[in-house]
């Protein structure tokens, strides 16, 4: 592995190639914080793919495409004298070693759990109005839920036991087949999206990252669709033609591989 020498020459390159890019490169010199965004939203669900897939080399190529964004970020808001790469660091570091009394301070820690009610506490003496307040408007419901969850049982407000937890699921469940039963659409909505919160919040008990679990199923039925269209295609047939008893027997097929 590189030496800390190395790590830190092979970052001064990254921040003087994007000072060459931003006075030099038509693209790069028309960019703005709000025209990069959708771009950077796109590099992290890349990274996510490639953990999800354990591709280590495609890992290290998309962590290089979220850091370039970075530095992208920073070389703009040198250019406003609002904040540069040093700032950007500096601030995380300070954050760092404040919401961490366990290691730069004289708090005792017993656990995980400890730390994250500690960091929780912290941000609220900080400034936060809410514990919520750091859980972004953006993120996918999935996603939004299962951080809810995380923060508002980093302060106490929680569950026991995880019976309890599924209890929750099955009583929200037959909610949901009652407002089915009535037919009332506005309702069922309501009552699915109440079975899916208590589903993400038991995957949490179980220490199971729903987005992870759902991504993982995405691609399994991914793959094994692709794989019957091959075999479709193989009988010169279309899938519209083809009984789903015909599609079952290759589907069958795709489970096993």
């Amino acid at each position: 592995m590189n030496t800390r020498a190395q790590q830190l020459e092979s970052f001064d390159r990254l921040l003087t190639i994007m000072d060459e890019l931003r006075e030099q490169c038509p693209w790069d010199k028309k960019q703005t914080m709000e025209t990069l965004r959708h771009l950077t939203i796109e590099e992290t669900y890349e990274l996510g793919d490639a953990i999800l897939d354990n591709d280590l080399l495609e890992i290290k190529k998309e962590l290089g495409d979220v850091l370039l964004h970075i530095v992208f970020y920073s070389k703009i808001g040198s250019e406003t004298n609002d904040f540069d790469i040093a700032d950007v660091c500096n601030s995380i570091c300070d954050k760092l070693v404040s919401r961490h009394p366990h290691i730069y301070g004289d708090v005792k820690v017993e656990n995980e759990e400890d730390v994250k009610r500690n960091w929780e506490n912290l941000k609220l003496k900080e400034g936060n109005k809410s514990v919520l307040q750091g859980v972004p408007n953006s993120l996918p419901a999935l996603v939004k839920a299962s951080r809810i969850q995380e923060k508002v049982a980093g302060v106490g407000f929680d569950w026991e036991e995880p019976q309890q937890v599924w209890e929750k699921v099955e009583e929200e469940l037959q909610e949901f087949k009652d407002e089915i039963a009535a037919g009332n659409q506005d309702a069922m909505e309501d009552e699915f999206g109440d079975v899916l919160f208590s589903l993400v919040n038991y995957a949490r008990f179980l220490k199971i990252n729903p987005e992870n679990a759902l991504e993982r199923t995405n691609k399994k039925f991914k793959k094994r669709f692709e794989y019957l269209e091959i075999k479709a295609n193989h009988l010169n047939k279309s899938l519209a033609d083809m009984t789903l008893a015909e599609m079952d027997v290759f589907w069958e097929e795709a489970k096993k591989l």
